[in-house]
């Protein structure tokens, strides 16, 4: 059970300062904004003034290590992230650590300082460290895999609009981040707009920090992590203390497969279109047979291309797309936006200079065009919707194009059928 002020053995609570006592271990959470100049001044003075024996930080040790090592970007791949499937998940992280950056700007702190502050306290007092956040990879992908076709609409609009923003909040209004009425607001929003999102980014991460805090070593522990979290991981940390939860957390800290019938489905749709074509021949004649494989090629093509263009690519990059979409579009294994987000960074390589403002260049649309990574990415993205559009299209287009010999095709397996029956007939009456 969590101690009181008035047992007098521990601090009484604040808003962003939570003291728990279970038996002879104490848990103090600190509840930070992440580009606050006060947090990162309470966070200080909190662990000089408590000494705790372990300082557990709302990072995981990828970030970690980013954070420590600010040339990291130079080893960064473009060509590799595409190949490895994660131009998505690096736009999403850019747009995030973008956004934050333009929230901290009016305070002059960098997203993270807080964390910093935190480890370079306790590196001082010689208080060990554990990372109790789970990888940043593994949340966003979970995000994006347990959205449906819907809400991956609004979770890229939701990016799109933050990473255009011109909005920047003022030292009060981020101070106003770590109240809980102002959190609370924000957190029944997101759940509104984006329940699933909301699961994966608080309700899971609430459970996992509140875990790895519990399991971090030492009789005090002092963790720093977003005001947001607050509430959660106390409740959870409660009832790890009580047994009514284990502090397992395997079952949240991997990216969810493919779901059977998204494999399917990814396999359906060009099976359908193949055999859609086919049918144009053989019921529909020569005519409409090219017909409809003309409009296969052209608005997959078309479209992917159209997107390329949008998104500045160069004019092999374009071709590349109007070229490739129709075949790509049939293999589930390979996307056009990934073939032709390589010839754009092959053609086009990214500079040295270009990495070094990647995040200030992700604040503005004239900055996605301008920075090489970002167009790569921008190429990747956009040839990719269209190419998903013009399958979508042109898949229409074969629907309205079956009706016009639907009949022929009900003859055709009607005398299938009795074929195969007179068969089985012969067959049997033997």
């Amino acid at each position: 059970m969590e101690s009181t002020g008035a047992e007098n053995t521990v601090p009484q609570n604040t808003s962003t300062q939570k003291y728990m006592k279970f038996g002879n271990r104490e848990i103090i959470l600190v509840g930070t904004a992440h580009v606050s100049q006060e947090s990162i001044d309470e966070v200080t003075t909190v662990i000089e003034k408590e000494r705790p024996e372990n300082v557990a930080i709302e990072l995981d040790e990828k970030r970690l290590a980013n954070m420590k090592d600010p040339e990291a970007w130079r080893k960064m791949d473009i060509i590799k992230v595409l190949k490895n499937k994660q131009g998505f998940l690096m736009m999403a992280n850019i747009i995030l650590a973008s956004y934050q950056k333009k929230m901290g700007k009016a305070e002059g702190v960098q997203p993270g300082d807080e964390m910093l502050a935190a480890m370079n306290k306790a590196d001082e007092l010689g208080i060990p460290q554990t990372m109790v956040d789970r990888q940043i990879a593994v949340t966003l992908r979970r995000a994006w895999a347990m959205n449906g076709f819907w809400g991956k609409c609004k979770l890229l609009a939701a990016l799109i609009s933050s990473a255009f923003s011109k909005e920047q909040a003022t030292p009060e209004e981020i101070e106003n981040l770590k109240k809980g009425s102002e959190m609370d607001s924000m957190m029944n929003e997101l759940s509104d707009y984006l329940p699933k999102v909301k699961q994966v980014l608080i309700d899971e991460r609430d459970r996992y920090l509140a875990s790895k805090i519990w399991e971090a070593k030492g009789n005090k522990v002092l963790a720093v992590l977003g005001a947001g979290h607050l509430p959660g991981v106390q409740a959870y940390l409660e009832k790890l203390a009580s047994g009514q939860a284990k502090s397992d957390v395997s079952d949240i800290d991997f990216v969810p497969p493919k779901k059977t019938f998204g494999k399917i489905v990814s396999w359906l749709i060009p099976v359908l279109i193949v055999l859609f074509i086919i049918a144009g021949f053989i019921f529909g004649g020569q005519k409409k047979g090219w017909e409809m494989l003309s409009s296969w090629v052209l608005w997959n093509g078309l479209l992917a291309a159209v997107g390329a263009l949008i998104a500045g690519g160069h004019p092999l990059a374009v071709l590349v797309s109007l070229v490739g979409a129709p075949f790509t579009s049939l293999c589930p294994f390979v996307g056009i936006g990934l073939v032709s987000g390589i010839v754009q960074a092959a053609v086009v390589k990214p500079t040295v200079a270009d990495m070094e403002s990647l995040s200030e260049s992700s604040n503005s649309l004239k900055g996605f065009y301008k920075n090489r990574i970002l167009r790569v990415l921008l190429v990747f993205i956009l040839s990719s919707l269209g190419s998903t559009v013009g399958t979508f299209v042109a898949g229409a287009s074969f629907v309205a194009a079956i009706t016009s010999f639907f009949d022929k095709i009900v003859e055709w397996v009607k005398g299938v059928f009795f074929t195969v029956g007179d068969w089985f007939k012969n067959i049997f009456s033997k």
